[in-house]
């Protein structure tokens, strides 16, 4: 049997209580994430993670911190291994086209996402958050 899991990033980006999350399609469905996505060919975790926030929010970012590193077994049989990061915000870059299945980004508190529980795309949405509200962070040193 053939198995591997699927090497993600995630960043968490925190600006004033408010954290830039991604409202994209999923099953032709609007859900919430962070800014998240695959590991490329060639490519650092760290580069990832700032590609992912760029390409899906049009958010240029600075790395802090690593939050996590997370298993989840999606109900489709997939298991994801999630590196999340923490990250200040820079600039927004002015007419950077999304992503194909993007919303956009969007700007919410911790409150507001549970208000929108129905649309998280995993339980790691909140998860990745209380864990940076909790102020656990590891240096990005650890990334090798």
């Amino acid at each position: 049997m053939d198995w591997q899991a699927h090497v993600t990033v995630a960043t968490i980006v925190e600006d004033n209580g408010l954290f830039l999350l991604v409202e994209e399609l999923q099953d032709g469905r609007p859900v919430l994430n962070q800014p998240a996505g695959h590991l490329e060919p060639d490519e650092s975790l760290t580069e990832a993670a700032l590609r992912e926030t760029l390409e899906e929010t049009g958010w240029q970012v600075e790395l802090t911190g690593v939050i996590g590193i997370y298993l989840y077994s999606a109900p489709n049989g997939v298991t994801y291994q999630r590196v999340c990061f923490a990250a200040r915000p820079l600039q927004p870059v002015a007419g950077y086209e999304l992503d194909e299945g993007i919303i956009g980004p969007r700007w919410l508190s911790r409150e507001q996402l549970l208000a929108h529980r129905e649309c998280w795309r995993s339980p790691l949405v909140l998860r990745c958050i209380d864990d940076y509200l909790s102020g656990e962070r590891f240096p990005l040193s650890l990334i090798r």
